[in-house]
């Protein structure tokens, strides 16, 4: 779950609707200046890797009493989710279930492995990435590193095997460079959906440099100008604005007192479209 304050209280959005908006986002790239990250074979599985590069959130159980997860409030009774503090951050490995959030990463790479072997590998290669370069090993307990070492090589023979597996179409562009350029792209749209998902409020970097038609790399930028607009440049989308949304549910302040009343007013709250404007320098 994503997490966005209110003067009210909290806008939560759900990771896989998150996923969603990154995959709109994906679906929209390209213009004079940057042309789609792939040619159109390869194009439809990486567009699907970042669309459903969380679907395994969704179904995701419970280690508990083996319920569906459901939301859960921190120590200072407020939703428990991403923020805009954890914006650039991978920590805090030891406030949760390691081995069952390992679980729910595997399972995004296994959820289009079958059908969509491509796209598995740049699920795969977000995943570890998430996991080793961004994410600061020191919070990990001493007794669950060797767990984390264990998925991190499992996910690593995942691509090789997933790359064993590849049509000729698909392996003709599944070379390092070609997978690398995919795995940026969806972190790319990952990043700017997390930043409008949380309201981040000052101008930000997106994730990697990106290249233009001419082969020169360029470092994107999302700068919040009004109230639910982002300034994006240089501009990479396929009109001169662009307008999204995603789904959300207000719940207020005073109802995080305890965990029933949360979930409850979790539960009851009306899903609204949270609106998303980007526009150009």
């Amino acid at each position: 779950m994503i997490r966005a304050q209110t003067p009210e209280g909290y806008l939560l959005i759900g990771h896989q609707e998150h996923a969603r908006l990154a995959g709109r986002f994906a679906g929209r790239w390209g213009n004079a200046l940057f042309p789609p990250p792939a040619p159109p074979v390869a194009l439809d599985e990486i567009l699907l890797a970042v669309f459903h590069h969380d679907d395994a959130w969704a179904g995701r159980i419970a280690t508990a009493g083996g319920e569906r997860a459901t939301p859960f409030l921190t120590r200072e009774n407020r939703p428990s989710a991403f923020t805009r503090e954890l914006v650039g951050t991978y920590s805090a490995f030891e406030e949760i279930d390691l081995a069952d959030y390992l679980a729910v990463r595997g399972a995004a790479t296994e959820a289009v492995a079958t059908e969509h072997p491509y796209a598995a590998i740049i699920i795969s290669m977000h995943t570890v990435n998430l996991l080793t370069e961004q994410a600061d090993l020191s919070t990990i307990k001493a007794a669950e590193r060797p767990l984390h070492t264990a998925f991190i090589e499992g996910q690593l023979r995942r691509q090789k095997e997933l790359a064993a597996s590849l049509p000729p179409a698909l392996a003709a562009h599944a070379n390092r460079e070609q997978l690398q350029r995919a795995f940026e792209f969806l972190q790319l749209c990952d990043n700017l959906s997390l930043l409008t998902c949380v309201r981040y409020d000052s101008p930000r970097p997106l994730r990697h440099t990106h290249l233009d038609a001419a082969g020169v790399r360029h470092t994107l930028t999302c700068t919040p100008v009004a109230a639910e607009t982002y300034l994006i440049d240089p501009w990479p989308f396929d009109t001169p604005t662009a307008d999204f949304s995603v789904p959300a549910r207000h719940v207020p302040a005073a109802a995080c007192a305890n965990l029933a009343a949360f979930r409850t007013a979790h539960t009851t709250a009306p899903i609204e479209q949270l609106p998303i404007h980007l526009v150009p320098a």
